[in-house]
C-alpha cells in the first residue's frame, strides 16, 4: 500500500482538541482503510469527511463513537477514550423516514435525547419540558411539535434527529450523511443547523457526507478518504486536481463553477465503481 497523502493541514486553535488521532490505523484483515492519521479537531470546527463509497466514512465514526476499535494508533474524544454511550457525543444517524402510522410525537423523540438513557419510569417535570421546547426551538421545529412523526417531512424528521442529539449539549456532533434524500432547501437548512451550532455554542462537528456543496460556506476543512489514503486540508486546498489525482493515483478534474465543487472521472481505486464524492459527479 503507497503512503498516505498529507496535504498542508490547516493551523487549529490552541487549547485541548475535542477530538485527537494520533497514527491511527484502522483494518480489516488486508483491506487498510487508513494509517497514519494524525487529526485534531477543535472545537468549534467543522470538518467534513468525504470520500467514494466503502472509503471508511461511516466506519470513521463508528471509532469516534467507540463502537469499532482501532487497528493500531490512538483516539481521545473530550480529552478520553472513545466509548459506547459517551454523553460529550451527538450522533445524527444517517436519514430513515417513520412510518406514518408511528404514534411518537416530535417532542416525543427529542425528549428521548434529554432523558432517554436513563432507566426506570420518569418523572417528567418543568425542567425537562423546558430543555425539549428550548430544543425544539433552536431546530425550527415549535410549530410542529406534537405532530407524530410519521406524518412529517424527511426534513422536519432530520431537525427533531439533530435536537436530539443536541439535548447533551455535546461537545462533538457526528453526522452520518444527513441530508441524503432531502431536497436542497431542507439540504440547506440542516446545514445551517448544523454550522451555527459549531460556531455559536463551540460543538466540534463531523460531518459525513457524499456532497460537499451543500454544506462548503460552513466547512473550516476536509477529510477525503480514498483506497486506503487520505489528506486533509481547507476545501480550497483538498478540492483540487493536483491533489485528488494523487490520491486517487490518476487523474481526476475537479471544476469551480458559480460557488459550486464539480469533481470529474472515474480513478481506478475507486471501490466497487463509483464515482469519487466529492461534489456532483
Amino acid at each position: 500500500m503507497s503512503a498516505p497523502v498529507h496535504e498542508l493541514p490547516a493551523a487549529l486553535p490552541s487549547g485541548r482538541p475535542a477530538v485527537r488521532l494520533r497514527d491511527a490505523r484502522l483494518a480489516f484483515g488486508d483491506r487498510v482503510l487508513w494509517d497514519g492519521l494524525d487529526l485534531d479537531v477543535a472545537p468549534g470546527e467543522f470538518l467534513a469527511v468525504l470520500g467514494a463509497n466503502g472509503s471508511g466514512k461511516t466506519s470513521f465514526l463508528k471509532v469516534l463513537l467507540g463502537l469499532s476499535p482501532l487497528s493500531s494508533g490512538s483516539l481521545a474524544v473530550d480529552g478520553e477514550p472513545a466509548r459506547r454511550g459517551h454523553r460529550g457525543i451527538g450522533y445524527v444517524p444517517q436519514q430513515k423516514h417513520f412510518a406514518p402510522d408511528t404514534p411518537l410525537r416530535a417532542r416525543d423523540l427529542v425528549g428521548l435525547g434529554v432523558d432517554g438513557h436513563r432507566w426506570g419510569i420518569r418523572l417528567r417535570g418543568r425542567a425537562y419540558r423546558r430543555r425539549v421546547d428550548e430544543l425544539l426551538g433552536q431546530v425550527g421545529a415549535t410549530p410542529y411539535a406534537r405532530v407524530p412523526v410519521g406524518l412529517l417531512s424527511g426534513g422536519e424528521q432530520q431537525r427533531l434527529r439533530i435536537a436530539q442529539a443536541l439535548a447533551p449539549n455535546p461537545r462533538v456532533l457526528l453526522c452520518d450523511e444527513p441530508l441524503l434524500s432531502l431536497d436542497l432547501n431542507h439540504q440547506k437548512a440542516v446545514s445551517a443547523l448544523v454550522g451555527h451550532q459549531a460556531k455559536a455554542n463551540g460543538t466540534a462537528v463531523v460531518f459525513v457526507t457524499h456532497e460537499i456543496n451543500p454544506i462548503l460556506e460552513h466547512v473550516d476543512r476536509v477529510l477525503y478518504l480514498a483506497g486506503g489514503r487520505f489528506t486533509i486540508g481547507t476545501p480550497e486546498q483538498v478540492m483540487t486536481t493536483k491533489v485528488l489525482s494523487t490520491l486517487y493515483g490518476t487523474h481526476v478534474e475537479v471544476l469551480h463553477s458559480n460557488g459550486r465543487i464539480v469533481v470529474v472521472g472515474m480513478p481506478e481505486a475507486v471501490i466497487d465503481g463509483h464515482m469519487p464524492e466529492g461534489g456532483a459527479a
